[in-house]
């Protein structure tokens, strides 16, 4: 795929800088630093292989919107490109941007405090990307450093690349097992970072988005936060007690970095529940690798293990699962007339999200694969469940 893009790009008389394989928040951050006029990351991001296609961003690194996606696509598709002569085919070279990454980030926190705590690290890439920065980022930043899953292979022999706590238990035993101060997952692109603590328990990605959203909000000038409505009551308590204001996206990436960059100096900070963080004052993209850096940091800041911070956080449990739809708009739609007089409130930005008491339901199709996903958050795991029960017996119901 690398070499068709690459060659394809030449015959039109594009000069193309060819990155390897990094981090996909690394390439926007080279993207964003090099006058580049836009960039693709050839990418399944948290999915396995077979899933593999183009991610397009713009010259600022931001992922494209939706409508310039098609624009694009709708360009390729009627063939309204040139190609450049034989004899005048755009330039090709290769160039390293890994150390200029680290550089950069390691600029963003107080390395000096985490040199002076020395967490003990275990660090799971998935045989992604982020084999080539995360261990070495944090090695500089005086961690010590054991990596597991950490040879490069693209069909990811050691586990599936979603950084989920079901795919990470040989990490949660590994940190239990030396006795490690925390454990960090990335997913193949390494944009997402999920965390298990010092006694093994995985977290999900929304303990991470409450946390740095409450260190942002108590840091940073603005008041406001970006995530989508994925995101649950542990994270919009958290930030409502904390002073802070939520603003709720379509769930995606590019969705959330869009309403970010255009609230301005207001944002101090914004992400997904998935474990993706989107940092504004180093760039608008989520980054696994200054996430993990930041939570790190605020460990060693408050004296204190991971697993007594998020203690500190309201206590909700969530459930996330998928159901495979050939036909993911006419299943939904049908999902949302059966659902329509449900709860106190309902919001469809993305999917169907229905607001119970203490708990809520959500369902909505995936963007990159043939599935609807259900995502219930409660008081209890025995209501969650009940919650995610439903919700799949109703997209079956709607499947029939």
């Amino acid at each position: 795929m690398r070499r068709a893009v690459v060659s394809g790009l030449q015959s039109s008389g594009a000069d193309v800088i060819d990155l390897g394989v990094v981090p996909s928040p690394c390439q926007q951050y080279y993207t964003n630093t090099s006058n580049a006029v836009s960039g693709i990351i050839i990418t399944a991001s948290h999915n396995p292989p077979q899933y593999n296609g183009l991610k397009l961003i713009d010259g600022e690194g931001v992922e494209y919107p939706a409508d310039r996606l098609d624009e694009i696509e709708s360009i390729y598709q009627k063939k309204d490109f040139r190609y450049a002569g034989w004899d005048k085919p755009g330039r090709y070279r290769k160039t390293d941007c890994i150390r200029q990454y680290i550089d950069a980030i390691v600029g963003l926190v107080d390395r000096d405090l985490i040199a002076g705590w020395n967490p003990k690290v275990v660090v799971d890439p998935g045989n992604g990307a982020g084999h080539n920065v995360t261990p070495y980022l944090l090695k500089e930043l005086g961690c010590e450093v054991i990596t597991i899953n950490g040879h490069p292979d693209g069909t990811f022999p050691g586990r599936d690349p979603e950084p989920v706590p079901e795919n990470i238990q040989d990490l949660s035993k590994t940190v239990k097992a030396i006795d490690a101060d925390l454990g960090i997952a990335h997913d193949g692109d390494a944009d997402r970072a999920t965390f298990v603590t010092e006694d093994g328990t995985p977290l999900l990605g929304d303990v991470t988005l409450a946390l740095l959203f409450k260190d942002m909000l108590r840091k940073r000038d603005g008041d406001t936060v970006v995530t989508p409505v994925s995101s649950g009551n542990k994270v919009a308590e958290t930030v409502w007690n904390h002073g802070g204001n939520i603003v709720w996206t379509e769930v995606g990436s590019t969705a959330v970095a869009r309403k970010m960059i255009e609230l301005g100096s207001s944002c101090v900070c914004g992400g997904e529940e998935n474990g993706g963080v989107i940092h504004p004052d180093f760039q608008y993209c989520r980054d696994g690798a200054l996430t993990t850096t930041r939570i790190i940091e605020l460990i060693a800041q408050e004296q204190t293990t991971l697993g007594k911070l998020t203690e500190q956080l309201p206590n909700y449990h969530n459930i996330k699962t998928k159901i495979k739809v050939n036909n993911k708009t006419q299943t939904m739609q049908k999902v949302i007339n059966k659902l329509s007089n449900e709860g106190t409130e309902q919001t469809t930005i993305d999917g169907i999200k229905i607001f119970y008491e203490d708990s809520w339901l959500l369902i909505r199709p995936s963007g990159t694969e043939p599935v609807i996903r259900i995502f219930t958050e409660a008081k209890t795991k025995q209501k969650a469940k009940k919650l995610s029960k439903h919700g799949l017996k109703t997209i079956k119901e709607a499947k029939k």
